[in-house]
């Protein structure tokens, strides 16, 4: 069973940068790659997604995150990453890495961001 293995977060402080990055276990054709954290109201919130098509892939973002974060795909590693400059405290949260591809989801497992000011 293909498994999604998170990477990355951790701490920073306000205007540092983190990167995260979810991996499958083994070969995985994504053709859609989402973002979403959990604050600690355990509210969750979509952060970014990226639509992965033949010869072009296409982000979308939330409106707080734009410009400050960026989110990227690697089809030949089925892997994608999400790099966040210019963190804020209001970041922190587990952000979770699902894929999607073929009719099926791969669910990340979440993993820690905290940012400090």
């Amino acid at each position: 069973q293909v498994q999604l293995m998170e990477a990355g977060g951790g701490e920073a402080q306000a205007g540092g940068s983190l990167t995260l990055s979810c991996r499958a276990s083994s070969f995985f054709k994504a053709t859609n790659v989402h973002y979403h954290r959990r604050n600690s109201e355990k509210e969750r919130e979509w952060v970014a997604s990226l639509t992965i098509l033949e010869t072009v892939s296409m982000p979308t973002y939330l409106p707080a995150v734009k410009g400050r974060f960026t989110i990227s795909g690697n089809t030949a590693e089925s892997s994608a990453s999400l790099q966040m400059d210019n963190l804020m405290p209001e970041d922190t949260g587990v952000y979770y890495c699902d894929m999607f591809g073929g009719g099926t989801w791969l669910r990340g497992q979440g993993i820690q961001v905290t940012v400090s000011s």
